[in-house]
């Protein structure tokens, strides 16, 4: 166990909150004001310059032929959704442990979510458990790459090939992700993409993104994120209003060109975090993030797991420390799934780890002290632990 090597007290004044978006923004706030102010001076709020610019922009990163933005991005899986044209009785594939919007958007068309368990080293979808889960009524999957971490994308897309399975990438946590030099967002038929505020490249609000290399399917997920109408007035399709706010995407081009040093700093903080705690990894008390082979972790949450997840989140935040669980409750034993045939399903691994998980603060900006605190604070209450025990 490693000694104490902090004088009591040391850190007690330094509050670590699990976010803290001022790093990020104070050094943009003049940039992003003139940027805003640029859409109220062109009076262009829906659509224009700002969204075709931030558009192509992120396409450009992604890798990707097309980029869509949209309202959020739980619109952007369910514009996907519909226009691949998922609808009643058809069955999604997902995984239960992640966050709702991948299986609420699945039920809000009238399809079925049926519920797969997560591989333990990433959290991401089990491609060895998909194969068992098709039926004829199948028709997509949808893996989550889940706290920054791609899924294991090539026996995933291999299995939906051979069952001509749409593949949705929900990329909602990982922006910048790679996997075997690929970017999330390029490999399915789209993928997708939340600016929520918490997220590495988040926004002033909601928004989100649908990226295809098709060009048919991008052509759909425009016309049905403007209600189905390709000219005003003129419906073809039944579609939403899924657009994203010019404001948004003014404010969003100006942060894409910082994200990758906040990546970077999010790494240098991961990499400061397994350091300082590997020897209670070695002792068996904690499980710490893995980045898997050929894959680039972006951690937009860093996560940790032990048996006794409550006890040190309550330690934790009586030293003003934030931490979250992501998630509690896998989606399979979510009341509002309970009619559906998999939510009865036991999938151990989505069940233990909701037991277990505890995110730490992760975000850019994040100092070397406030970084030792979490640090210390996880040392301390396991050494309070061993000695009470």
């Amino acid at each position: 166990m490693t000694k104490n090597v902090v004088p009591p007290g040391a850190y007690a004044e330094i509050e670590v909150p699990l976010l803290d978006l001022r790093p990020v923004h104070i050094p943009l706030m003049e940039e992003i004001k003139l940027a805003v102010n640029r859409v109220l001076d062109s009076n262009r709020f829906i659509g224009g310059p700002e969204i075709e610019h931030f558009e192509a922009e992120m396409a450009e990163y992604c890798g990707v032929a097309h980029a869509v933005g949209v309202s959020s991005g739980t619109d952007a899986l369910l514009v996907s959704l519909m226009a691949l044209g998922i609808g009643y009785g058809d069955e999604v594939i997902i995984p239960s442990f992640t966050f709702f919007s991948t299986a609420g958007s699945v039920r809000r068309l009238g399809a079925v979510p049926v519920f797969c368990d997560m591989e333990p080293r990433s959290y991401n979808l089990d491609p060895e458990k998909l194969a068992e889960l098709i039926s004829p009524r199948t028709k997509a999957v949808i893996p989550v790459h889940l706290f920054g971490q791609c899924a294991d994308m090539d026996p995933i897309l291999e299995v939906c090939r051979h069952h001509s399975l749409s593949v949705i990438e929900d990329a909602a946590q990982a922006v910048g992700a790679r996997y075997r030099g690929r970017m999330a967002g390029s490999m399915g038929d789209t993928g997708c993409f939340s600016f929520f505020p918490s997220k590495n490249l988040g926004g002033l609000g909601d928004g989100g993104l649908v990226t295809t290399n098709d060009s048919a399917l991008a052509g759909r997920i425009r016309c049905l994120r403007e209600h189905g109408a390709e000219h005003r007035y003129y419906h073809s399709l039944v579609g939403g209003n899924f657009r994203l706010d010019a404001i948004q995407a003014a404010a969003l081009r100006i942060k894409l060109r910082h994200v990758e040093t906040w990546h970077e700093q999010r790494r240098s903080n991961a990499a400061g975090y397994i350091e300082g705690l590997s020897e209670l990894r070695n002792d068996g008390l904690i499980r710490l993030p893995e980045e898997l082979t050929d894959r680039r972790h972006v951690f937009n949450q860093f996560v940790i797991r032990t048996q006794e997840r409550d006890a040190l989140q309550q330690h934790l935040t009586a030293r003003r420390i934030g931490t979250a669980v992501y998630y509690p409750v896998p989606l399979h034993r979510q009341q509002c799934f309970a009619d559906i045939e998999t939510a009865n399903s036991h999938l151990p691994e989505s069940e233990i780890a909701a037991e277990q998980v505890l995110a730490l603060p992760i975000f850019p900006g994040l100092s070397a002290d406030q970084r030792y605190k979490v640090i210390h604070g996880i040392r301390e209450f396991f050494l309070e632990t061993r000695t009470s025990g």
